[in-house]
């Protein structure tokens, strides 16, 4: 055991996570020139077309250091402030991190979050200081930012460049020297912490753990200890670039584990392992429990396909722990269900992967938060309301509260006008503003949440130039003046484009909202009125114009009364036709909604 280190690397969006853990494979040899590429464990398509790690990767590498072997445990984890609970999961399996800072764009907000979680869990921190090689590099004025912030001495801070290879071998003796080896008894009984899963569909599912006491044999009866569920460890290995099966992994060690389960309900991140015949007393305190920020309905296009999609989100809740779901039904769009996202992000990684890794097209809702509702009758029991069809009759409602959150923006001293007037304009309030530096600054705000979930963080990035980084952490509930604003077509409820608001922006979302709607939607044989809503009263109407056939197109001369006749007949069937008639909503029209300021 005490030639084992467990780490991983974290660090804000694009601060070189990925490029730095290729350079640290390559170099201990651990991938043959052959597998080289870049990116090379971010394994998903979807991650390599964006640019950014979405999952945490374990890879396990060889070094010899001062004539010995040592065995390095490495999880490289996602930037994204929507990722940060895969980040939270990897921190509770090591002993050790890195944290990288560019030495162009300094500390960012996410570097601040991350190094917190890390903290919080007694994680032995080791800066590093990334593309020291770039032209627009400031490694004196960074490497004083990252003393500020962590206490330590400016010579432990390694600069390195993980695009050339600059010090990668530093990096490793540090990790070596520093970094503690793992604790555990490799003599008590088997306890093992689940910290990813994924759906194999050969194989069932893979479970990826950490041991921390006893060790876990090939063969071996094990118990899952939250779902009590016994099975016979198949097979145990390391994850190298491949599975590597082995006869036995030991306390301190990172391993995958197939039993064979198909049911993706039977294994839960966070669980702990124990051996069947003689179980652990002790369970490990799992992670926190998830708590989802967005809320939006997925369904699918097809009715007939809710089985395959309730079979396709849980094989994906194994691989994103942090998915949460429970089915719900709709009028416009039928059965479904009620998603919880970590942000819009999330979101749209979730859609995606839904798309390509299970074949299921599927319509989303206009996303929304969670509020509190109290009526008149019970005052103090809140209703929770994650679908604004949820919220009670406004006669009999006596407040609303919306989820309030702390957000913290570091920018560049330039762009402070802009980025102030964006969050006032999103009904925050500045609580703090700090000089970090006379360039850099971070503002700290009070603001709804659900005026983030849409088109904040683009805007940000607008205002900003791009240099703006954004953070935020839940502070709890407010009250808030909120209403329903549901949108009618023909003069039919629409309940999936229905959204809660603050009353001061209602009329102009609603207009935009039926303006957004009218180009979108396909005009039809009949007038089609779109309104916006507040309870009874109307507050925003636009009609799609008929397509008319010309029915007197054969009248050539003749009468007028004849042409009349004709005009009335179609009258009447246009009316009847609106009686009727169903309008179809397309796609795009959801989402349209999400993008009202485009």
């Amino acid at each position: 055991m005490k030639n084992i280190r467990n780490f991983c690397i974290i660090a804000h969006i694009d601060h070189g996570k990925s490029t730095l853990a290729d350079r640290l494979l390559d170099f201990t040899g651990s991938v043959t020139d052959r597998e080289k590429q870049d990116q090379l464990l971010d394994n998903m398509d979807l991650e390599r077309e964006r640019g950014i790690t979405i999952k945490s990767h374990a890879i396990q590498m060889e070094y010899e250091y001062h004539g010995e072997k040592y065995i390095l445990n490495l999880i490289d984890t996602p930037g994204h402030v929507d990722f940060s609970y895969e980040v939270s999961r990897s921190i509770a399996a090591c002993e050790g991190a890195l944290l990288v800072v560019d030495a162009a764009q300094s500390i960012q907000a996410q570097t601040i979050s991350n190094l917190y979680l890390a903290l919080e869990n007694d994680l032995e921190i080791i800066p590093v200081l990334n593309k020291i090689d770039l032209p627009s590099a400031n490694p004196e004025e960074v490497t004083d930012d990252i003393v500020d912030l962590l206490g330590c001495k400016s010579e432990d801070i390694i600069p390195a460049s993980a695009k050339s290879g600059i010090g990668i071998e530093a990096i490793l003796s540090a990790i070596i020297e520093r970094i503690p080896a793992p604790k555990g008894d490799p003599e008590a009984p088997l306890q093992a912490l689940i910290f990813d899963s994924v759906y194999n569909p050969f194989r069932g599912i893979e479970t990826y753990f950490r041991v921390m006491n006893g060790s876990i044999r090939a063969g071996q009866q094990i118990k899952f200890m939250s779902t009590d569920k016994t099975y016979a460890a198949d097979e145990v290995g390391t994850l190298k670039l491949k599975q590597v099966p082995k006869k036995a992994i030991f306390a301190g060690d990172v391993g995958y584990l197939i039993t064979g389960v198909k049911d993706a309900r039977e294994i839960k991140v966070g669980d702990t392992i124990t051996d069947f015949k003689n179980p652990t007393p002790n369970v490990i305190d799992g992670f926190e429990e998830v708590k989802p920020m967005v809320f939006a309905g997925i369904y699918p296009v097809e009715n007939e396909d809710f089985e395959e999609l309730r079979s396709s989100m849980e094989k994906l809740q194994l691989n994103d722990a942090s998915l949460v779901f429970t089915p719900e039904s709709s009028a416009a769009l039928g059965f479904g269900f009620r998603c919880g996202f970590l942000g819009m992000l999330h979101l749209e990684i979730i859609q995606e992967r839904l798309e390509r890794e299970f074949n299921m097209t599927v319509i989303t809702t206009v996303p929304n938060v969670s509020y509190h509702a109290f009526t008149k009758k019970h005052i103090n029991t809140p209703i929770v309301v994650n679908n604004p069809s949820d919220l009670p009759d406004p006669s009999g409602l006596d407040r609303v509260e919306e989820p309030y959150i702390k957000a913290s923006v570091i920018t560049k001293s330039d762009f402070v006008g802009n980025v102030m007037s964006l969050c006032i304009e999103k009904r925050g309030a500045i609580t703090n503003q700090t000089y970090l530096t006379p360039e850099r600054v971070e503002l700290n705000f009070d603001m709804p949440l659900a005026e983030i979930v849409f088109d904040f963080y683009d805007r940000l990035k607008t205002v900003s130039k791009g240099y703006a980084s954004f953070d935020y952490s839940p502070i709890g509930m407010r009250p808030s003046k909120l209403v329903r604003v549901d949108i009618l077509l023909n003069s039919s409820n629409v309940d999936a484009l229905s959204a809660l608001i603050h009353a001061d922006n209602a009329y102009n979302i609603g207009k935009k909202m039926c303006e957004k709607l009218r180009q979108l939607i396909p005009r039809q044989q009949f007038d089609i009125p779109i309104q916006a809503a507040i309870g009874a009263k109307i507050i925003s109407r636009e009609t799609i114009k008929a397509l008319r056939k010309d029915v007197t197109a054969k009248c050539y001369g003749g009468d007028i009364s004849r042409k009349r006749k004709l005009l009335e007949k179609q009258k009447k069937g246009k009316k009847k036709m609106r009686q009727i008639g169903n309008v179809e909503i397309p796609q795009q029209a959801f989402l349209a909604v999400l993008k009202l300021n485009d």
